[in-house]
Parts: C-alpha cells; sequence; structure tokens
C-alpha cells in the first residue's frame, strides 16, 4: 500500500462508524461492530467491520470480513467496492472528499491542449447522425433521434487505440463511433465522449473499453436544451436520452459516469434539478452527493428513479408508457405539464 493510501486508511479508521453509518446506511452497530449484509449496503448480518482498534495489524480499526463471500479488506477497499471505483486514485479522492480534505493538484489536471485539438479535430470530420450506423445503435435502445441533438455526431473511422502486453507498443483498430459533446456552463467545448460502434451487429464495438473520454469531463456535461429554472441531470448518454424520451422539453445534461454525476456544476439560474440516478450503489451514492450539493446551493434536488437497472432498460424492457408512468410520480406536478410530452407524441 502506497503512503498516500496508508495514511488516509488510518485516517478513516478513526472514524470507522462515521464511515460505516455513511456508506453502509442500511446496518447497525452491534457493540465493537457494524453489522450489515454485504459492501452494496444491502441490510442483513454477513458483513462486520471492526469500529475499534489499534490503527494497523491485527484486529485493526476498521477491518472488515463478509462471512458470506470471504471479501475483506480495511476502509479503503470497503469506499471502492461500495461505490463502483476500480481505480485507487479514485478511491483516494473519494476518501479525501468524505474526511473533508483538500484534493492533491495532481488529481485534478487542467485538460491538456493536445487532447482538446484532439476532440475538437474528430468534430471536425464528424457528421450528423441521420442515416449513420450511430443512429441505429440509439434507435435499438429506443432512442428517437431528434433535430435537437446537436451535441451528437457521428465519425465512420475513429481510431481504438490499445496496448500489446508483451511488447507495450501501441496498436490500433478502427471502428465508428458515437461522439458526445461535453461543455461547460458558458457552453466552451471542455472534452469528447467516443462510443465505439460495431457496424454489423449495431451495438457497442467488441474492444475491451468501448467508451473513452478525452479533456476535462469532471463538472461539465452533454448538454440538451437550453436551462432556465429546472434541468435533469444522469449518469450515462442512454440514461439521459431515455428520460429525455418522456420529458422532451426538458434540459438535461449527461454526466457520463457515477463520478462525474457526483461532482457535475448545476447552472446558478437553477431552482429545481432532477437527478436521474441508476439503480446500484454507485449510482446512489453518485445522486446523494450531488443532492446534497444542489441543496446547500438553495436548489431543490429530487431524485428521479427506475424501476429496472436504469431508465434505458426502463424504457426498452417496460415500453414508454411504463415510463411515463414511473417518471409522473416523481415530477413535481407543475412539471408535467410543463415538460411531459403528450402519449401521441412519445409513443413510437
Amino acid at each position: 500500500m502506497s503512503s498516500q493510501a496508508a495514511e488516509l486508511a488510518q485516517r478513516l479508521a478513526r472514524s470507522a462508524e462515521a464511515v460505516c453509518r455513511y456508506y453502509l446506511s442500511h446496518g447497525r452497530r452491534e457493540g465493537r461492530y457494524w453489522i450489515v449484509g454485504d459492501v452494496a449496503n444491502t441490510p442483513g448480518r454477513s458483513l462486520y467491520v471492526r469500529l475499534y482498534g489499534p490503527l494497523y495489524g491485527k484486529g485493526a480499526a476498521g477491518h472488515w470480513t463478509d462471512a458470506a463471500t470471504a471479501q475483506h479488506g480495511d476502509l479503503l477497499d470497503l469506499i471502492a467496492l461500495s461505490c463502483g471505483l476500480d481505480r485507487l486514485a479514485d478511491v483516494l479522492t473519494e476518501a479525501r472528499r468524505f474526511l473533508g480534505l483538500a484534493q492533491p493538484a495532481l488529481l485534478r489536471p487542467e485538460p491538456s491542449d493536445g487532447l482538446l485539438d484532439t476532440a475538437r479535430r474528430l468534430l471536425v470530420m464528424s457528421y450528423p447522425l441521420a442515416g449513420t450506423v450511430a443512429e441505429t445503435y440509439l434507435r435499438n435502445r429506443g432512442i428517437a433521434i431528434t433535430p435537437d441533438l446537436r451535441t451528437l455526431r457521428f465519425h465512420p473511422r475513429c481510431f481504438y487505440r490499445t496496448t500489446n502486453e508483451v511488447t507495450g507498443a501501441n496498436c490500433y483498430e478502427i471502428w465508428p463511433a458515437l461522439l458526445a459533446t461535453v461543455t461547460d456552463l458558458n457552453g466552451e467545448v471542455t472534452g469528447l465522449q467516443r462510443t465505439w460502434l460495431d457496424p454489423s451487429s449495431r451495438d457497442k464495438a467488441p474492444v475491451p473499453s468501448p467508451r473513452r473520454a478525452l479533456g476535462e469531463i469532471a463538472g461539465h456535461g452533454v448538454r440538451f436544451g437550453s436551462v432556465d429554472d429546472v434541468m435533469a441531470a444522469g449518469e450515462g448518454l442512454e440514461t439521459v436520452l431515455s428520460v429525455r424520451t418522456v420529458l422532451p422539453a426538458m434540459p438535461m445534461a449527461a454526466a457520463l459516469s457515477a463520478n462525474h454525476l457526483a461532482l457535475f456544476r448545476p447552472p446558478p439560474t437553477l431552482r429545481r434539478l432532477y437527478v436521474a440516478q441508476d439503480n446500484d450503489a454507485p449510482g446512489w451514492r453518485a445522486a446523494q452527493q450531488l443532492s446534497c450539493r444542489a441543496q446547500a446551493g438553495g436548489i431543490d434536488a429530487i431524485t428521479l428513479a427506475p424501476r429496472l437497472k436504469d431508465f434505458n432498460d426502463d424504457l426498452r424492457q417496460l415500453g414508454v408508457a411504463a415510463l411515463r408512468a414511473t417518471l409522473r410520480k416523481q415530477l413535481v406536478p407543475e412539471d408535467v405539464s410543463r415538460f411531459m410530452a403528450s402519449e401521441a407524441v412519445t409513443v413510437r
């Protein structure tokens, strides 16, 4: 374990019960332990976290074990699994956020001119969605293509880079790609997400990481519509476009990941923010974090929860009418009449 990670693990151990109450809120304290079902915060008694003890070594505070799965670790491991984080840098960032510590400048780099130049070149060489594999991909996911999706583009020959595990040399493949333009509150392009596509299957390309981003994504988003006093924000592009199928008049933004949704910056004119969460531990955590920040800034934050894993699953498996009913129950009444499309408009 690195010295930074070890120091943060010990800081967390000093506040082990507070960590458990935040990340494992469905559990409870029993004597010297916090008891819960698993790292996903399921109610139960399988996982137990030691609340008191030395800061390291045998019997250390913060050490936990799941008797059902044999998983075990310290509180950094617990945060990683609870939030769905697979990079140590992201785990350390989340731990510092919880502890109220300043983030090292190294973890928050400004976008390099090179990355932005690459993003801009890809956009210059791209095309509108109509008649492309990208349009087919979105339609296969139940999403209608409308003329106002100007932040989405199609690139017919986008390089995909891999690294040869033996030689370390870079290798390149060429796939068509859906491009999603990321902008800041002033409308300036800060980054780009590429989703590589397979023309034969009309789905994502069969590569290890079919989505990759360029530039500065944190705090920004792929935006649809002009924001005034109400908007919605969600994780993935397909999630937000699915909600927009039923609420076409509501401005929205896709933050592109759970971590980035938690960091999304609401516009200063906003009065109400709908947070479209995914139904998993990272999604719950991101929605909670963004809602808390919004409310601290005087914005009314309302969580929109899907019935299945995410709103695109709701759209594809349950249909537009069911998605409409799910969202209608969660909207402020005045926003139903203001933003929700009529049934005749949304049924395809």
